[in-house]
Order: structure tokens, then C-alpha cells, then sequence
């Protein structure tokens, strides 16, 4: 079984050894230099430049478009990897022989699902980021993917949710996944105007994105195993509680709510 798994990353980085992972610059079109056994994501068919924009999603657009002849493809970040242990090291990465007995169990795998207790994804959502693009999101798949409204609603209803635009998928569900992901993705572009979004939040397709991944699961039925996932170096746990709270304390960021 040939598979490539997809190591995200904006710079050099340390790299797991085993042959299936791919080291993938993203962002090439304006950050490359020379990184030695890196695949930049701006050769071939591809959406480098929309980097800013879509993080580590021109990297799984540029495997849709141009990695070729593979069984099954996935995506990890460089600090953020799929393993069976919970030891936040390196050499503790999923290896190609384990991918293989997980795939032959279900054709996706994913990571486990992250828990938002005290809110709904579409609560958290609105309190992190911009609201408009998450209403307009909505709109699309109203209009243009109706079979899919339900399962959109339903996952912003739930407290928890298959977060990171991490995976590795079957190369046939691979597909299907990218050319709905994207399609939508693209409406929502040109429906909202992001030129006065601060650097985080122009971000915002990179992150609909990890919400959209649900709705596809759920409204197609497909088979998922999930698997434990680490993150290699200093999580920041303090910092990022600190943000938490902040966010929910601010009254830019989601204050124009609404319930569908």
C-alpha cells in the first residue's frame, strides 16, 4: 500500500524518518529557501499564494492536484502528529505499518475529537474569530450543497469536533472530500471581504475549514477510526487559556450572534 502523509510546515523543522511522510512547505510562492527534501506546494497545479489565507490547506490542495498513483494520503503538521502513545516525541509517529492496519479498518483516519464543554463549536467559533464568514459559509451550502444543511447545522449544534485539518483518507474518499471542501471554500471567497482582517483572522478559510470536515463525515456516513495525536515542544497551555478568556470577554470578536 503506498501512502503519503503530508507534514505541514513553514520552515525547516524535524521530520519523522519513516518513507510515507512528506515534508511539505507551505507557502512556497513567498517563503522558499532551499529547505533540502521539502515539496513546495507552489509547483504544478496549485494555490501557494492563497497561503495566508488557507494555512495548511494549499498543501492538501496541491496532493488533490498533483500526487499521483498513492492508496491513501494525509495530513499532520509539523508539531502536531498522529501516534499511538502519548510521549510528545518524534519517534513516536505513527509508522506506515500501522496506517495500513488502521486503514483496513475504516478509510479514514482521524484524530480524536477535541471537547468544547462549556459551548457549541458555533459558539467557540464566533468567540475566536469574525462571525460573517461562518454565516456565509451557511448561505453556500444552503444554496448551492442543500443535502448537506442538515449536517452543517448539527455539528454547530455539538460540543465537539474532529479539529486541525488532520487526516489521512483512502485516496477515492481523498478526492470526494477536496473537491467538496474546495468548492465551497471558493464561494465563500468571493462572497466576503477579508482586505481589513488582521493577520490571525484573515486566516479564516484554514479555519472554516476544520469545521467543515464534520459535516462531510456526517453527511456522507463515512467509516472513521480515530487515533491519538501529540504535539511535539512547549504547548503554551497557560498562554492559550489566557486567549481563551480574553475571547470570550471581547466585544469585537462574535458580537453580532445570531441563531439559525
Amino acid at each position: 500500500m503506498d501512502i503519503k502523509i503530508l507534514v505541514a510546515s513553514h520552515k525547516d523543522s524535524p521530520m519523522p524518518k519513516d518513507k510515507m511522510y512528506l515534508p511539505v512547505l507551505v507557502g512556497a510562492d513567498k517563503n522558499y529557501n532551499g529547505q533540502k527534501g521539502f515539496q513546495p506546494d507552489n509547483q504544478g497545479n496549485d494555490i501557494s499564494s492563497k497561503n495566508p489565507n488557507y494555512n495548511e490547506l494549499t498543501a492538501i490542495y496541491w496532493a488533490w492536484k498533483n500526487l499521483h498513483n498513492v492508496d491513501a494520503i494525509g495530513l499532520v503538521h509539523y508539531r502536531r502528529l498522529f501516534s499511538k502513545g502519548h510521549a510528545r516525541l518524534l519517534e513516536n509517529v505513527l509508522t506506515e505499518n500501522q496506517v495500513i492496519k488502521m486503514l483496513e479498518k475504516a478509510p479514514v483516519i482521524l484524530p480524536r475529537k477535541r471537547h468544547y464543554f462549556v459551548e457549541t463549536i458555533k459558539s467557540h467559533y464566533i468567540h475566536s474569530h469574525y462571525q460573517e464568514p461562518l454565516d456565509v459559509t451557511r448561505e453556500v451550502i444552503k444554496k448551492d450543497f442543500p443535502d448537506y444543511l442538515c449536517s452543517f447545522d448539527n455539528v454547530m449544534k455539538s460540543r465537539s469536533a474532529h479539529m486541525f485539518n488532520m487526516f489521512i483518507m483512502k485516496t477515492d474518499y481523498f478526492d470526494d472530500y477536496c473537491e467538496w471542501l474546495f468548492s465551497i471554500l471558493n464561494k465563500v471567497e468571493s462572497k466576503i471581504d477579508i482586505s481589513e482582517y488582521s493577520v490571525q483572522e484573515a486566516r479564516v478559510f484554514g479555519y472554516l475549514s476544520e469545521l467543515l470536515m464534520d459535516v462531510w463525515i456526517q453527511k456522507n456516513n463515512v467509516k472513521y477510526t480515530e487515533c491519538n495525536w501529540i504535539q511535539i515542544g512547549d504547548r503554551h497551555l497557560i498562554k492559550k487559556a489566557f486567549g481563551f478568556i480574553k475571547r470570550k470577554l471581547s466585544s469585537n470578536v462574535g458580537k453580532d450572534e445570531t441563531h439559525y
